[in-house]
């Protein structure tokens, strides 16, 4: 495909960013606008990967404390999160159960499947920490331990999870992931950075990352042809 016909569907203001990245080369930021967009599928892969470890492992966790339709019951009158400070946390589950009770769908697993990466997330926010009994932190066996200068507790890992959730939303809202926000400089630095949160968090939940994602995880390579154009790039 031509520059001119990408740059019709995909729209000039979107490509041109990879065109500056690349000097004007239009050959090059289409190679390097498809080597984005594979580094992006692969991620959101990975990252999907994670979310159903991390949600199942919360469940869990949950379910064992507070009964096999904890998150349902969470937001019921009376429930962990029927409290003002996890208003806009219980308005989404809501939102989806009452959906699931309208289309005579409900079970748990179902409404667990309908919740988003953000709801895992905001789980290790305070509030929702608080009201869920400190416990959460027992799904990471393997977590590190603190130090006087890092704290690896809810906090700790509701900023990681966020890390993931904002290059999940860039990914899903088709944003570039090969650039530094609102540069046109080649770099996998972002990409690479998000990995290793994950491939961090995989351990801490005690999962071999390795063999849970084989054949799905290819963010090494790719990130080694997006690097190929920026050293290209840099040499002329």
């Amino acid at each position: 495909m031509k520059f001119c016909e990408l740059e019709q569907i995909v729209s000039e203001e979107r490509l041109h960013r990879y065109l500056e990245a690349c000097g004007g080369d239009k050959v090059k930021a289409i190679t390097l606008y498809r080597r984005n967009t594979i580094a992006s599928l692969e991620m959101f892969a990975v990252v999907g990967a994670f979310e159903v470890a991390l949600r199942n492992a919360i469940d869990k966790v949950m379910t064992t404390n507070y009964g096999t339709d904890w998150l349902r019951d969470a937001i019921l009158p009376g429930g962990i999160f029927d409290i003002p400070q996890c208003r806009d946390h219980a308005r989404i589950i809501r939102a989806a159960y009452d959906k699931l009770i309208r289309q005579g769908r409900y079970i748990h697993t179902h409404l667990l499947s309908k919740m988003e990466f953000g709801i895992w997330k905001y789980m290790f926010s305070s509030p929702q920490f608080r009201v869920s009994g400190r416990i959460l932190l027992r799904i990471f066996p393997n977590k590190s331990s603190s130090t006087r200068d890092i704290q690896y507790n809810n906090t700790f890992v509701f900023n990681e999870l966020d890390h993931l959730n904002s290059l999940r939303n860039r990914i899903a809202h088709h944003e570039p992931i090969c650039f530094p926000t609102g540069l046109a400089t080649i770099t996998t630095s972002y990409i690479e950075l998000v990995y290793e949160k994950i491939i961090r968090l995989f351990k801490w939940l005690g999962i071999d990352a390795d063999k849970y994602l084989y054949g799905l995880d290819h963010i090494q390579q790719v990130c080694k042809k997006i690097n190929q154009l920026a050293l290209a790039q840099s040499k002329n």
